[in-house]
């Protein structure tokens, strides 16, 4: 016979998976952006968001890809309100003279006021920022080797003004802050000529 506090704990793990949502985009239409998310970005340039096939894909057969060149490239869902919990999705950098990043934020007002921790394939770090108003401020880096052409899983959870940011499942950054307090949207990032696709993108609440 179960104990009241097996039951209890079984419950509240329930509940925490029924949270955790995960996105994977292989019922979304090729050569569009995915319904429900804003595909856009911050700053000046032509961000261009597409589900695309791709036969390396984590989990067959699409992926977010990345392919214009903005300031910030970044595309949120529109549908998620999180204050505390986590995001993570699984990346891969192609090309990009200037950058090959790949990023998730939280806690998203707009297009131009956000947390964001992103991995670069160029520079070989992860770091985490905000951007308010439009201008993005490097906050936290570390050094890590994030190569080209592979996947990686970069992981954010935000808890109160803490902060920790995952990379391949090792613990990158830790930071407190806050600048943004409140529930906001979360979504995926790339800068500048960075070519990035994405997969399997999981959030939930805390």
């Amino acid at each position: 016979m179960k104990t009241l506090a097996t039951i209890v704990f079984m419950s509240v793990a329930l509940a925490v998976a029924a949270e955790a949502q995960t996105v994977n985009f292989d019922n979304a239409a090729a050569g569009t952006a995915p319904t429900g998310w804003t595909a856009t970005k911050t700053g000046s340039g032509d961000a261009k968001w597409t589900v695309e096939k791709d036969d390396t894909a984590p989990s067959k057969p699409n992926v977010l890809k990345q392919s214009g060149v903005a300031t910030y490239p970044v595309c949120f869902k529109n549908d998620t309100s999180l204050k505390d919990g986590f995001v993570e999705v699984k990346f891969k950098p192609i090309s990009g003279k200037e950058d090959q990043a790949g990023g998730v934020a939280w806690r998203l007002k707009d297009a131009d006021n956000y947390y964001i921790a992103r991995a670069n394939a160029l520079e070989d770090n992860v770091t985490i920022y905000d951007t308010v108003n439009g201008r993005r401020t490097e906050r936290k880096r570390t050094n890590m080797k994030v190569a080209t052409n592979q996947w990686h899983t970069l992981r954010v959870d935000f808890q109160g003004s803490h902060f920790t940011v995952t990379f391949d499942g090792k613990k990158a950054i830790e930071w407190d802050d806050q600048t943004f307090k409140d529930a906001g949207k979360v979504g995926v990032w790339t800068k500048a000529d960075s070519v990035t696709l994405f997969d399997d993108f999981n959030y939930g609440a805390k």
